[in-house]
């Protein structure tokens, strides 16, 4: 899980919006461009190029 302070700093790397934590799957997730964020190894995951569209599936 992403700590708390951390998830305060993270914005979305494409439009700088606010972005929501998920638990399953564990993901940040920005409403705005509809992008999902994966969390890997407590990690985000925060390249807009391996972002996953929220109408997709999530891959793990």
């Amino acid at each position: 899980m992403i700590e708390p302070w951390l998830l305060e700093l993270l914005v979305c790397p494409q439009c700088k919006g606010e972005l929501r934590y998920e638990q399953s799957p564990e993901s940040l997730v920005c409403e705005r461009d509809r992008l999902r964020f994966a969390v890997r190894d407590d990690i985000p995951i925060m390249l807009i190029d391996e972002a996953t569209a929220l109408d997709a599936q999530p891959t793990r």
